[in-house]
């Protein structure tokens, strides 16, 4: 599929256009829409777009992390690792895998409220309630279609079952 596969887009859209690089609808073509329709009614969460710990709260970035992420041996996920001092970097490594959408970033961080907004383009900005767990005016993946463009992550489009 082209680039703008690793964009968020309605479903229509998206088996048109899967559907005209595949030429023929089988089993695995059949799942793959499948995937996308329930992807798209996922309910969103803070986790989506920024990376948080077990209990939905916002992770701080460990100081040097872009450099101990930029080597090669340290960008894969090992659970059977042995704690030590890097246990903070790979905490940090593995909530920001489990990220639905690339490119956002905590622009307030409140006391009852999260404000988050793309890196790419600030008008794409979301509020996030502490209090009711929830978003403000977008309740699925789906509503995220209200803005120009909202990049997928790997782990999105291994989710929806496409190659990355």
């Amino acid at each position: 599929m082209s680039t703008a596969s690793h964009m968020l887009v309605p479903m229509t859209d998206f088996v048109i256009e899967y559907y005209s690089h595949e030429g023929y609808a089988d089993l695995h073509t059949l799942k793959v829409m499948n995937n996308y329709a329930n992807f798209l009614k996922m309910l969103l969460s803070l986790e989506m777009f920024v990376p948080t710990d077990q209990l939905g709260n916002i992770l701080k970035e460990p100081k040097n992390y872009s450099d101990w992420k930029s080597l090669s041996h340290n960008n894969e996920l090992d659970e059977n690792d042995s704690p030590s001092m890097l246990d903070e970097y790979k905490y940090y490594n593995k909530a920001e895998s489990k990220r639905l959408f690339d490119g956002f970033e905590v622009a307030y961080n409140g006391f009852s409220v999260v404000r988050i907004v793309a890196t790419y383009n600030k008008d794409i900005e979301l509020s996030f309630n502490k209090v009711e767990g929830k978003f403000q005016h977008y309740i699925t993946i789906e509503s995220l279609l209200n803005f120009d463009a909202v990049f997928l992550s790997k782990t999105a489009l291994k989710k929806i079952g496409l190659k990355t």
